[in-house]
């Protein structure tokens, strides 16, 4: 009984952050992608301490999650706490010719996102770096078979090489995140690069955020008319 109250607190707690439209507006954006504060406050023109307020709230109901970026270390990402809100979609739809998954190397999570993707979506995927490396990282191969993740490695190309106008971007990876400019139209995951610690079990985490992420927001876009 202990255990059921305890389930319903929290669900109230969800309800309850959820009730105010701009912290709806929060988890709306993302649903579709990972943010930095100061991303969210000029996404949404917001005050910086509205933003801390909200965001608070967010926090504490257990609805989103802050991590420290792989790249600059003293930025911080927002994100959704997977399955926090299973019940939740995005309200917009997005229409894309091809899906672009983005890391620094196309070694590993681009590679694997764009794997997850074809298996979802009948919107075309695609992967490609920033600084490519020379060719997908074992570790990568191996968590795809051990999943049951059908895996075409592809020798890692540059962005620049890969991309086209009507492109959806889905960067992977802090560093390639913040060394990209304004000017490249993009959404972010932010992901632990599993290379770092290079063991079977980082890959496994990899893999298991990628395919929460990828079965969370492929079914909101569609190729276009």
């Amino acid at each position: 009984m202990a255990a059921a109250v305890g389930d319903l607190q929290r669900r109230a707690g969800v309800h309850a952050a959820l009730a105010d439209p701009t912290r709806l507006a929060i988890v709306d954006s993302l649903l579709a992608g990972d943010a930095s504060p100061s991303e969210l406050q000029a996404l949404l023109s917001m005050p910086s301490n509205l933003m801390a307020h909200h965001v608070g709230v967010l926090e504490r109901a257990g609805v989103i999650l802050r991590s420290r970026s792989e790249g600059d270390r003293r930025r911080v990402y927002l994100s959704v706490v997977p399955a926090a809100l299973d019940a939740l979609a995005p309200t917009v739809a997005r229409r894309a010719a091809r899906v672009v998954f983005v890391c620094t190397q196309n070694s590993a999570r681009s590679q694997l996102a764009a794997a997850l993707w074809r298996r979802r979506s009948r919107v075309p995927a695609a992967s490609a770096g920033t600084d490519p490396a020379p060719h997908v990282h074992r570790g990568a191969v191996a968590a795809a078979r051990r999943h049951q993740l059908p895996l075409r490695p592809v020798t890692p190309r540059h962005l620049d090489d890969v991309l086209r106008a009507d492109d959806l971007v889905i960067v992977v990876c802090d560093n390639a995140h913040e060394e990209l400019g304004a000017d490249t139209a993009r959404l972010h995951w932010s992901v632990a690069d599993p290379a770092r610690a290079g063991t079977a079990a980082a890959f496994d985490r990899a893999l298991a955020d990628l395919t929460h992420r990828v079965a969370r927001f492929a079914p909101t876009v569609s190729p276009p008319t």
